[in-house]
């Protein structure tokens, strides 16, 4: 049996290892072609995804308590809605440092309602909005305990420790 030495290609055509041979020497050709993509690690980017003021402040449970039980307790309805928002028009992250402390007075509250929290949790990872909002001031998805939606599309994210910007 003969096997082919070469591989005919139609004349007037480039074969397909002339293409392949020009896009190599191309992409050689310059190495140091900075990439065109924009990173989410950009400020601008953070701030054209989140499209909402953010703010931090720091409150005692004794403050907040009653909101704060709340918003523990409607953890999986809340995880249902920061899937479906996909517009913020003010969020504010409220740390609560107590939280974060041994022995914490919500502590039996938070291991309750540990599988809904933890619902809540992976909604935020999954929603660009809620994540880069919140890890654009630091904040742990751990630390998060509890979500409330207020008038409109207003926000309040409830985080144990304390505010690293205060």
């Amino acid at each position: 049996m003969r096997y082919p030495t070469q591989i005919a290609v139609p004349p007037g055509q480039p074969g397909f290892i002339h293409v392949t041979a020009l896009a190599v020497f191309l992409a050689a050709a310059n190495p140091a072609m900075p990439l065109l993509a924009q990173g989410i690690d950009n400020e601008e980017s953070i701030d054209a995804i989140v499209d909402a003021p953010v703010a931090t402040e720091e409150k005692r449970v004794d403050e907040e308590q009653d909101r704060i039980v709340a918003a523990i307790e409607n953890s999986r309805a809340t995880a249902a809605e920061v899937r479906k928002l996909f517009t913020i028009d003010k969020l504010d992250i409220v740390f609560v440092p107590e939280l974060a402390e041994e022995g914490s007075p919500l502590g039996a509250e938070i291991d309750e309602h540990g599988e809904a929290l933890d619902e809540l949790r992976t909604a935020i990872e999954s929603s660009a909005l809620f994540y880069h909002a919140i890890d654009s001031r630091s904040v742990l998805l751990r630390n998060v305990v509890g979500v409330e939606f207020g008038k409109r599309n207003d926000v309040t994210v409830f985080a144990a420790g304390k505010d690293p910007e205060g």
